[in-house]
């Protein structure tokens, strides 16, 4: 059986631990600026550039921010009714836009020539659905384009907004079809493919993978596949089947792919497919007696937003459940064959501390490594590791000054992205 097997669970997971003690209500307090941080800076600790305070008036719940994203010498960030972007040097604003609703969607990463294209709402009215797209120039906060989504299908309307970008196209997926609009001018693409299966979601990043649904009936069991699509005609490269019952959750990796996929009937079931960049199943992790958990967005939103597991060359990179020592919660991080599934090697995190695999770049594995959770003599920083695993190397150290701040930033506000 080359698919996912209920029968052989190829990964152990377990939701975040909360943290023990946590005042439920805490009392805020001014949040401290670079300045601060910077006073009593320890020899090796990078310097804190700048730090941006929401200025953005948002409902009293609460949004989800969209970005940021990075191009040139700009950062750009989408939430609620507005999107700017802000200088890298400095962190002085260079431009913003007023949003004539709600921010709904965006993908995780900009085209190649710094533009993105984000969903809002139809109106400001609650309940308005997610169906305008508005493309952005990040370096000069222009508008461009605008376009509608047919969102009139019963089930489509009840569908979130899966976004990415391939290049110069741009995709927005839902139950029973995609739209894929260039973004250098708007044009139209494509949408529904000839013959039952049609892609809901792809992943952001150069190797156009989508997530593709061949239900005949909204009552059948899951009956999915992996494909690599042509972004620009919506022509099939490859395909992957996935077990019938179990549904893409996931993507991990996009070169080489790495696929995590879910069993929700009769039982729960996690299972990862390491595929060839042909999309021939090579193998699926064996962990042994590990569990691992990961940080990712929402369940039918965007496919490449997890922070915990990539791969490179021949390795795939998975964190590790976090577990409660002498008073810290700790981690490692586990490094698998992606040809034989087997474990390769194990590095754990300095005491105190989380590592997550975030990419790879010119063959190491860059990690984050979490501040600790209390006042400590060290802060968090990016770490790497070679293929061969080893000990951990200081690639960026942020200041101990900084450790309480750090260690409440949400995960989420870390740009992600399968790679």
């Amino acid at each position: 059986d080359d698919d996912a097997d209920d029968k052989k669970p190829v990964a152990k997971e377990s939701t975040a631990p909360t943290k023990p003690g946590t005042d439920p209500s805490p009392k805020p307090t001014p949040a401290p600026g670079a300045a601060e941080f910077n006073k009593d800076l320890k020899e090796g600790e990078a310097k804190v550039r700048w730090i941006l305070k929401n200025d953005v008036d948002v409902p009293s719940g609460g949004v989800p921010v969209r970005g940021p994203w990075t191009t040139g010498d700009i950062v750009a960030k989408a939430m609620y009714r507005t999107a700017s972007g802000h200088s890298l040097d400095d962190g002085s604003q260079k431009w913003s836009l007023r949003l004539p609703a709600d921010v709904c969607a965006a993908p995780s990463q900009p085209s190649p020539d710094g533009k993105i294209v984000i969903a809002l709402r139809e109106s400001t009215e609650e309940g308005a659905d997610c169906e305008k797209l508005q493309m952005i120039d990040l370096v000069t906060g222009k508008a461009g384009w605008t376009a509608t989504l047919d969102r009139s299908s019963m089930s489509d309307g009840l569908s979130h907004v899966v976004m990415a970008i391939n290049g110069d196209v741009v995709t927005a997926g839902r139950t029973t079809r995609t739209d894929a609009y260039r973004i250098s001018d708007g044009k139209h693409l494509w949408d529904r493919l000839p013959g039952t299966c049609q892609p809901y979601g792809f992943a952001s990043g150069d190797v156009p993978l989508a997530a593709v649904d061949c239900l005949k009936a909204p009552s059948d069991t899951y009956d999915e596949e992996v494909r690599r699509i042509d972004p620009a005609t919506g022509k099939t490269v490859w395909t992957y089947k996935v077990k019938k019952g179990w549904r893409i959750d996931k993507f991990y990796s996009l070169d080489p792919p790495v696929v995590s996929l879910r069993q929700d009937e009769p039982k729960q079931n996690w299972a990862i497919a390491l595929l060839s960049n042909d999309g021939t199943l090579l193998a699926q992790p064996d962990p042994g007696k590990e569990e691992f958990a990961m940080e990712c967005g929402e369940r039918d939103e965007n496919l490449d937003d997890c922070l915990g597991a990539t791969a490179g060359g021949d390795t795939f990179y998975l964190a590790t459940k976090p577990t409660h020592v002498n008073g810290a919660f700790t981690n490692s991080v586990v490094a698998f064959d992606m040809k034989t599934g087997k474990i390769k090697w194990k590095v754990p995190a300095p005491p105190g501390q989380t590592l997550k695999p975030m990419r790879v770049e010119n063959g190491k594995v860059l990690l984050y490594l979490a501040a600790p959770d209390s006042k400590a003599t060290t802060g968090g920083g990016i770490m790497a590791l070679g293929p061969q695993g080893g000990a951990l190397q200081t690639v960026l150290r942020h200041p101990a000054s900084a450790a309480t701040t750090a260690s409440s930033i949400p995960r989420s506000a870390m740009p992600t992205g399968a790679r």
